[in-house]
């Protein structure tokens, strides 16, 4: 297994933020992966970084990349893939086996595990909707176990994964099959709404920053609450979306928080509305960062 100390995590992320990690592992396999978790005990586990903020200040522990984590196999309807598949290819393979479920995962730069994490999902499609069981390893009783759908606790960007008991190991989908045209049709569709809408990892970003507040949507409420004019000298919000903000190519993570709380300030003022992040934010966090995700996670 490829073990690094002192890790330069910032070019693994999305926003390309993040400091010098302790040690970071990248198991290949189940049983590798199940083998350290049973042997180490502070670490976090991340799949494609996609949905993270990583501080500058970086992280004096153990992180585990389950990048290497790729294998998925086709049975029938049946899909079952392991945590740190990406969303993009799953949801290309699955196309190409004539199946439909996935189609919305085309523009996720996200791994299965972050999205079941998430419960992610875009275009009226969602990860638990296809879901049948999870394969989880069990933190306290140090042991694999299987959950249902059921059992996941699914809910709006919400899984049982969230109570931070259990991590991903696979997951076993059940898809549905349709005509291979239609299925592309779909994924065009999506990605043309996203290439409109949102900004590509050439400008470096995490994806939605807040989560939308019940029966609203948090962009419409910061666009309205005037985001759009915030603008730092590494960090800004996106023009044609007021719930991203892109790295300009220098920012920290201080940089991108201090955005946030003047999102959310705006929108509290205006709305009284207290918007959630949907961004994690992890790692050693300054005096000053601590300070800015308190005002975030009210």
């Amino acid at each position: 297994m490829q073990i690094e100390e002192n890790f330069d995590i910032k070019k693994y992320t999305t926003y390309k933020i993040g400091g010098k990690v302790k040690k970071v592992f990248f198991p290949e396999n189940q049983s590798e992966f199940v083998e350290l978790l049973n042997k180490i005990d502070n670490y976090i586990v991340l799949g494609n970084c996609s949905n993270v903020l990583i501080s500058s200040n970086g992280y004096n522990g153990n992180i585990i990349l389950t990048t290497k984590l790729n294998m998925f196999e086709f049975r029938g309807l049946k899909v079952f893939a392991s945590c740190g598949v990406k969303g993009p290819l799953l949801s290309q393979k699955a196309a190409e086996q004539g199946l439909s479920g996935f189609e919305f995962m085309i523009g996720f730069p996200g791994s299965i595990g972050g999205s079941i994490y998430m419960n992610a999902g875009a275009h009226g499609q969602s990860i638990s909707d296809t879901l049948v069981q999870c394969c989880l390893y069990d933190k306290n009783a140090k042991e694999v176990v299987y959950k249902t759908k059921q059992e996941m606790n699914f809910g709006y960007r919400h899984s049982l994964l969230q109570d931070e008991r259990y991590i991903l190991l696979h997951a076993e989908f059940d898809l549905q099959k349709s005509p291979t045209e239609e299925i592309k049709a779909l994924m065009d569709r999506n990605l043309e709404f996203r290439k409109n809408i949102q900004p590509s990892l050439a400008h470096p970003n995490a994806g939605s920053v807040f989560k939308n507040p019940e029966n609203d949507s948090a962009g419409r409420l910061l666009d309205k609450a005037g985001v759009k004019a915030f603008d730092l000298p590494q960090a800004k919000v996106w023009d044609n979306h007021a719930n991203f903000i892109i790295n300009k190519g220098d920012a920290t993570s201080e940089d991108i928080l201090t955005l946030m709380v003047m999102m959310y300030n705006a929108v509290k003022k205006q709305y009284t509305i207290e918007l959630t992040p949907e961004i994690l934010f992890i790692g050693d966090k300054t005096k000053k960062e601590e300070e800015l995700w308190n005002i975030l996670c009210h």
